[in-house]
């Protein structure tokens, strides 16, 4: 039997085996190309491998343990192994070719981690939280703004093995940067992870301009001649956006900084110099994200004050109007009586000059609101 049948008897068991279990039964079969989605034990996860010496990519697709094994041996280069959420079973021997600390492989399997840094033995385990900018035609109370992703690397002295999770964070036009700078791929897998942490903080940077964006289409809306009127669920949701964004940025300065200062055996001194770099732009786009926060809390404090003052006006507005009323609701109350010996009720004039009266006392009345700015 195959390899990948070995695999989906053992996915059949319900995963009752474990990862070690499933490694050695994979070892006991033959080797296949693991570059081939088709003829993959791994199935659709494997995006890519491939093998880098002096810089330069290795023309052909070989078996991946007999890539490793003559990267070894002959101490120069290494391979990158790209995989897109693999399954625990998918990532079994792979874990166990390159001897990966079951931690390490559980965050990468299953995701939803924070972005961090932390060393197994001579392997670096380093986590990224990548963001799109969700394009939408107008900005609603339920829009989606940024959505977010994870990139996983594992960085050894001859591998790297990238595991993205999230539909978007495609690693695709990393690796064809990086294959056009052969100098800067020949320091090694180092500077694989640097390319990956210096596009992951590039979006950043342009999903920051897009939200940018978005919040002054919503200022511009509260400012507006009947920005009281303005939907505040919009500001809520960039609110809501904005901190998936400030998730995904501000821990990672942390990481960075470890590897720009922090000796690592994965990572050469010349690196860490691209990480100090990296980390400035984190640092920049902290601080937008940071100031984009209080501008939105402003523009809300702005919004709920514009509303305070329209219901105020609109509150003396009723109060003014009432005022008025009570001119002529007062008169023809008294009038209303019917006493018998009412003298106006039975001269000439009575009514008239009464009507008269009245109609001056609203004048006057309204004249005054107006003058202050009531009506």
């Amino acid at each position: 039997m195959s390899m990948a049948g070995n695999l989906r008897k053992v996915g059949g068991l319900r995963r009752v085996g474990s990862l070690r279990k499933v490694a050695r039964l994979a070892r006991r079969t033959p080797k296949v190309d693991l570059s081939h989605p088709a003829r993959s034990p791994l199935g659709s996860a494997v995006v890519n491998c491939v093998t880098y010496r002096e810089g330069v990519r290795e023309s052909g697709a070989g078996d991946l343990v007999e890539s490793v094994r003559a990267v070894r041996k002959s101490a120069d280069g290494f391979v990158w192994l790209g995989l897109h959420e693999p399954s625990e079973v998918e990532f079994a021997d792979i874990a166990e070719l390159f001897d990966l600390h079951p931690l390490a492989v559980e965050d990468a399997v299953h995701a939803h981690q924070r972005p961090k840094v932390e060393r197994y033995g001579q392997t670096l385990f380093a986590v990224l939280k990548t963001v799109c900018y969700v394009d939408h035609t107008e900005l609603t109370a339920t829009s989606e703004v940024v959505d977010t992703g994870e990139i996983m690397v594992f960085l050894g002295q001859d591998f790297v093995i990238t595991v993205r999770h999230g539909r978007h964070g495609s690693l695709g036009p990393v690796r064809e940067r990086i294959e056009a700078d052969a100098e800067q791929l020949a320091k090694g897998p180092a500077a694989v992870l640097h390319a990956i942490a210096d596009s992951v903080v590039d979006d950043y940077l342009t999903v920051i301009d897009e939200v940018q964006a978005d919040i002054d289409d919503v200022e511009a809306a509260v400012f507006a001649q009947n920005g009281a009127k303005a939907d505040p669920g919009r500001i809520y949701q960039l609110k809501r956006e904005l901190l998936e964004l400030k998730r995904a940025a501000v821990p990672l300065s942390r990481p960075i900084q470890e590897l720009s200062g922090r000796p690592f055996p994965a990572v050469p001194p010349e690196i860490q110099a691209y990480f100090r770099d990296v980390s400035d732009h984190l640092l920049r786009a902290a601080e937008q994200i940071a100031a984009f926060d209080e501008l939105l809390n402003s523009i809300l404090q702005a919004h709920l004050a514009q509303v305070t003052v329209a219901q105020n006006e609109d509150m003396r507005k009723i109060t003014a109007w009432a005022a008025i009323v009570a001119v002529p609701t007062m008169g023809c109350g008294v009038y209303g009586m019917n006493f018998e010996n009412m003298p106006e009720l039975h001269w000439r004039f009575g009514y008239p000059l009464m009507m008269s009266v009245i109609a001056m006392i609203c004048f006057v009345v309204y004249r005054g609101f107006k003058r202050n700015g009531w009506l």
